[in-house]
């Protein structure tokens, strides 16, 4: 281990939470197995000066934002992202979320908060079906925003507590 080693985030600790209006996130919709598409890009315009052959200035146009990727096991629950998701692909129905994900520390501690605003569901699929595999079912759900934030740390947000269930 580095000297520096305390201060490196690591990347399996992150929950997240769609913040509807209105509504408490559900205990249903922040487990996910992996997220992807955290990514802005500043899109460049070049501008030619006339009589100059050699040089050019180039200037921020714009930003772009890459879609965010979802991947969990298959929920056969009924959840307010399922019913979202299934709005959009099947009524063409829209309701815009916030997502929030944070990145939590070994202690639990939040170190990172990003919050993607006016998300709407584009894409979904579900891993392939085989007979002979044991393997769980993953699900993927591809979102579009307008953009995404970093909140500050501290940032007061209570995660939702997970039920616990006894088996008797």
């Amino acid at each position: 281990m580095g000297i520096f080693s305390s201060n490196l985030a690591l990347s399996h600790r992150f929950g997240v939470y769609f913040l509807e209006t209105g509504f408490a996130p559900s205990v249903l919709d922040f487990r996910f197995q992996r997220v992807s598409g955290m990514q802005a890009e500043i899109e460049m315009e070049t501008i030619y000066e006339g009589g100059q052959n050699l040089s050019q200035h180039r200037v921020p146009k714009r930003v772009n934002y890459s879609n965010l990727v979802l991947h969990r096991g298959m929920v056969t629950s009924l959840s307010p992202l399922g019913l979202t998701v299934n709005m959009a692909l099947s009524s063409f129905s829209f309701n815009p979320s916030n997502v929030l994900i944070i990145l939590f520390n070994e202690a639990g501690e939040h170190v990172m908060h990003k919050l993607f605003l006016k998300a709407v569901p584009i894409k979904w699929s579900i891993s392939d079906m085989d007979a002979e595999s044991d393997r769980v079912m993953i699900e993927s759900i591809e979102l579009s925003y307008t953009s995404f934030t970093s909140l500050p740390l501290p940032f007061a947000f209570e995660p939702p507590k997970i039920p616990v269930i006894d088996i008797i």
